[in-house]
């Protein structure tokens, strides 16, 4: 068994945002170990640490993994995330989402691991009451993504008070942009977030960019997000896996910019950074969507001395471009 006090087992972490935090945990002397089916992560994301490949709802598997390392923290990113795919598909959310989260949570129980960080989402609140919203906002998720979502936290407070359990979960809003030196970035297939979609568009990859919904109740009708630079949100897991390591209360955090875009003003955004017109159709609103989700953040910033250092929409699509336009870019799968 590894008796290392540093090793922090990382589910999903060949992902978007999993991959950027493993890289800024190894930075700060962790021993991050990545547990991804590759799905939707790529190898080459995390080649400088220990990659298990495999599914994980496979409980021999975990339990190999949980012999062979004496884990101090997981990070817990593995799991499905569209909320289009959710409304089409929900049972696919409930059985990735949740019930793997279950043999997880079992082995980080039966093995004493005292520090869980959840990659959550701001899909737990639904449709705002008001805006920005903090974390004191109901929880009303308006589809099966956010829902999961939900859950997961519920499970996470439900095993503190049995087994003393300390977690965070991380709501983040609209994660966006790439690393800084154009190393890492995201790469899904097919792509269905807003600032790759709008550069692929640009580079002739998709032949349009689709807005799905202009009749919003926002001031140029379409949806307004808060985009978060990934590379914050690692900082943010980071902060978290501190704030824990320091005794202090679990609960659940907002990282956001507490800024929100609208899909034109990304559009906007993306042809200012792109020097070129990006071909756009509107389309039908999307189910599930709520009009505007923009994050009142200031819990993390007092508490894990968090905030966004990347506030500039046109400098996050600007890194998303670079990744984009670089050789290395991953193959989609």
């Amino acid at each position: 068994m590894n008796e290392r006090s540093d090793t922090i087992l990382v589910t999903g972490g060949a992902g978007f945002v999993g991959s950027h935090t493993v890289r800024l945990l190894a930075g700060h002397g962790f021993v991050p170990v990545v547990l991804d089916d590759l799905s939707e992560g790529h190898r080459e994301a995390v080649s400088s640490a220990e990659l298990v490949e495999g599914d994980l709802g496979d409980e021999s598997l975990l339990d190999r993994l949980f012999e062979r390392h004496r884990f101090s923290a997981v990070l817990h990113f593995a799991g499905r995330c569209y909320v289009g795919e959710s409304v089409r598909d929900p049972l696919r959310y409930y059985r990735e989402n949740v019930a793997k989260a279950v043999p997880l949570l079992s082995r980080v129980v039966d093995a004493g691991v005292r520090r869980f960080v959840f990659s959550s989402s701001c899909g737990v609140y639904g449709d705002p009451r008001q805006l920005p919203m903090s974390e004191d906002h109901p929880c009303r998720p308006v589809n099966p993504y956010g829902h999961t979502k939900l859950f997961v936290e519920r499970m996470l407070q439900g095993l503190e008070n049995s087994h003393g359990l300390r977690w965070a979960a991380l709501r983040y809003f609209n994660a966006a942009g790439a690393s800084s030196d154009g190393r890492l970035g995201e790469s899904h297939d097919p792509e269905t977030h807003l600032i790759p979609r709008t550069l692929r568009a640009a580079l002739g990859r998709e032949p349009e960019l689709t807005i799905y919904g202009t009749d919003y109740p926002t001031p140029d009708g379409t949806c307004v997000r808060d985009y978060v630079h990934v590379e914050d949100l690692a900082r943010g897991h980071l902060a978290a896996l501190q704030w824990l390591a320091g005794g202090q209360r679990s609960g659940a955090f907002n990282l956001g910019t507490g800024k929100g875009w609208s899909v034109r003003e990304v559009v906007a955004a993306a042809q200012r950074v792109c020097g070129r017109p990006i071909p756009c159709r509107e389309g039908p609103r999307r189910q599930g969507d709520p009009p505007e989700l923009v994050a009142d953040a200031s819990r993390a910033e007092r508490e894990l001395g968090w905030r966004a250092r990347h506030r500039d929409l046109d400098r996050t699509v600007a890194d998303a471009w670079r990744w984009l336009r670089n050789p290395r870019y991953p193959v989609s799968r």
